[in-house]
């Protein structure tokens, strides 16, 4: 038996009681392996549903280790899962979509279906982007929302294909606003949406962050020196009950910079303006160099700035398929009540 499947067969033994449990509650969408902190940097495991999705970041892994990872977790789970390898060892972890170590099965690159909480989400092993359609660290925070939406106006920022929206949709909220500048994304969240057909309609709003967000928010919206701000759609000042704020670690626009390491208040203020006097923001924070601590001091020093201090905070761990050895795992979520 090689190093790699006696590291994954003790990562699964690792999750038995846990995957009972995700079973029960109408969850097959989970992590099975996580590489950085279970013996093998770079390498992750999957299971969306039927698929397993296999990616390596750091090195190609070799074929027969590919299928002999994948026979072990088909025995382990005493199910059999539609196999899909993404390589991302290349420059900026892009997919190499050559399959030079293996090549899916038709029937596993077709469009699939996993679950969640009890609901439909749309899978697929490749698609126009990078990263899959779903993000299973954040799993605890949509189940938070669902548990906490009941009657709530609920804005999903940086929503990619909103299952936060899904999420507090199911948690029967009375208003449901999805946002992301992509539309690819929000064409999945819709699809996640009609999957779903017992529940209430979304909203979705296609718009960079920075002119959506100010406008809820009641500030103004300046351009770059000598630059002529491009179009956006106009939206009335509001707030809501329930503010979700997922950003990326880095982007730029003719209207911004998101920068979660050296600017976390310009993403945070105007959220904490656009969420209701007694209402609930919950952000995030993906970066593994940034000190929860620090991060959280800093959220709460920026509340307190705005006006807005905030009268409870709470730090919600990622999913417990996401192992982090010294307590700090890159994923920190903060809901914060006003």
């Amino acid at each position: 038996m090689s190093a790699l499947t006696q590291a994954l067969r003790a990562a699964l033994d690792a999750r038995s009681s846990l995957l009972d449990q995700l079973h029960e509650q109408g969850t097959d969408c989970y992590r099975l392996f996580h590489g950085s902190q279970e013996g093998a940097g770079g390498l992750t495991v999957d299971r969306y549903g039927p698929q397993l999705l296999v990616q390596s970041f750091h090195q190609t892994l070799a074929h027969e280790d590919l299928l002999a990872l994948h026979h072990a977790v088909e025995q382990h789970l005493q199910a059999p899962l539609l196999l899909v390898y993404n390589d991302r060892s290349k420059g900026n972890s892009r997919i190499d979509r050559e399959d030079t170590v293996y090549r899916a099965e038709d029937a596993a690159l077709v469009d699939l279906v996993g679950h969640e909480w009890g609901l439909n989400y749309r899978v697929r092993g490749r698609h126009p982007g990078q990263d899959p359609l779903l993000f299973l660290d954040l799993r605890n925070a949509r189940g938070w929302v669902k548990q906490h939406s009941a009657g709530r106006s609920v804005l999903n920022l940086f929503a990619y294909t909103c299952g936060v929206g899904l999420s507090a949709a199911a948690g029967g909220a009375r208003e449901v606003c999805n946002l992301d500048f992509a539309e690819g994304n929000l064409a999945v969240g819709a699809e996640n949406g009609a999957l779903n057909p017992e529940l209430a309609p979304m909203q979705f709003i296609q718009s960079d962050y920075f002119p959506a967000i100010r406008q809820l928010a009641g500030l103004p919206i300046t351009a770059r020196r000598g630059q002529k701000l491009p179009a956006y759609p106009r939206l009335s000042q509001r707030q809501y009950d329930l503010v979700f704020l997922d950003p990326p670690a880095w982007a730029k626009s003719a209207f911004g910079t998101v920068d979660l390491l050296r600017d976390y208040q310009s993403l945070l203020k105007p959220a904490i303006l656009a969420t209701a006097e007694d209402g609930v923001l919950i952000c995030c924070n993906n970066l593994a160099k940034v000190n929860l601590n620090d991060w959280r001091e800093q959220v709460l020093r920026c509340a307190e700035k705005a006006g807005r201090p905030v009268r409870e905070c709470t730090v919600l761990p990622p999913a417990a398929d996401f192992p982090s050895s010294d307590g700090q795992p890159p994923l920190k979520t903060l809901i914060l009540n006003f």
